[in-house]
């Protein structure tokens, strides 16, 4: 137990609910990073991990990424995130009913959505005992796809380029990863597709007419974008050395696997737009039923704040990861 509170510690985190629910096996850690802004938003993520201290890691890490993705996206609201412990004996319709009978009894304070191996079914029994999850998963992919393309956008335009015959590697073909390869053939962009699953890249490739890349590969390959779309950490220190691409522009969630690939990218020149300005689109469309007629222009307004983040980095010789961050946190303390 001492481990887990040393693992809260470790990442400045104060509030975690965990639950547990023996007769459908349900393991999970609700995490409340910040609610200066407003509630805390977060999606749940389910994954194999291998022990719960990983699983509260992951959960608080991901939190402080959404306190600082809605706080940049302007929105009145804070971080927060659910991870639930996916295993052999998860009976998944009894657990995430009963997650979402605990998100109810917040009341309002944490509000979430989908996330990476949570499932539209398991979004459905949430929502049968809670009002406060999205279960719309296609809904946000579209709207983080709407996001990142912006972004991508904006890289384009430093560098004296348009979205037509881009090379963009797409690393990851599941639903955002399918949203925004679909968004750039639209706007005749050129996707590079991978995935772990090759048959699921290939089927992407076909049908938005661009090429298969396997899924270490793309990582080095001989695009102009490189957009991670499924697990974070995927740049390292090796990538980011490495990498061809000149920019870096995705939906994972923290993206960059050490924070000092973000000082090679910045000496390399590569682009890199943070992935909480990119892929904040998911949580300012699921907020979108208390932000009426303002949520759209949120996320179009992703695209300028990219472009002004590049532009601050350059000027002042610094990363745009850091010159996010510290955007982020200025606009919290100013209201604490």
């Amino acid at each position: 137990m001492d481990d887990l509170f040393d693992t809260l510690a470790a990442q400045d985190t104060g509030r975690c609910i965990m639950v547990s629910d023996p007769p459908s096996g349900l393991r999970a850690f609700v995490v409340i990073d910040d609610t200066t802004l407003g509630p805390a938003a977060g999606g749940v993520r389910t994954h194999r991990y291998t022990s719960a201290r990983e699983a509260l890691s992951d959960a608080a890490l991901l939190a402080r990424a959404m306190t600082l993705k809605c706080s940049i996206a302007g929105l009145a609201a804070g971080g927060g995130k659910a991870v639930v412990m996916d295993h052999a004996g998860l009976d998944r319709e009894r657990a995430f009913r009963k997650l979402g009978e605990r998100v109810e009894e917040l009341g309002g304070l944490f509000r979430t959505a989908g996330d990476l191996g949570t499932q539209d079914r398991d979004l459905a029994a949430m929502a049968e005992r809670t009002r406060f999850v999205t279960p719309d998963s296609a809904m946000l992919a579209e709207a983080v796809a709407r996001g990142v393309l912006g972004c991508i956008s904006a890289c384009a335009s430093l560098r004296g380029r348009q979205l037509k015959g881009l090379r963009v590697g797409v690393q990851g073909a599941g639903i955002i990863g399918r949203a925004l390869a679909r968004a750039l053939a639209r706007v005749g962009a050129h996707v590079i597709a991978s995935d772990l699953d090759i048959t699921r890249a290939r089927a992407l490739a076909n049908e938005v007419g661009g090429e298969v890349c396997s899924a270490g590969g793309l990582l080095l390959a001989d695009v102009d974008v490189l957009s991670p779309c499924a697990v974070g950490g995927v740049v390292d220190l090796e990538a980011a050395q490495r990498m061809r691409a000149w920019a870096l522009c995705g939906a994972a969630n923290n993206c960059l696997g050490d924070p000092q690939a973000a000082e090679i990218l910045s000496a390399r020149h590569i682009l890199h737009v943070p992935d909480l300005i990119a892929s904040a689109g998911g949580v300012i469309c699921g907020l979108s039923r208390e932000l009426e007629d303002h949520g759209e222009a949120l996320i179009q307004g992703l695209a300028e704040t990219a472009q002004s983040v590049l532009a601050e980095a350059e000027a002042t010789n610094s990363t745009p990861q850091r010159i996010a961050e510290a955007r982020a946190w200025a606009r919290i303390r100013a209201v604490c």
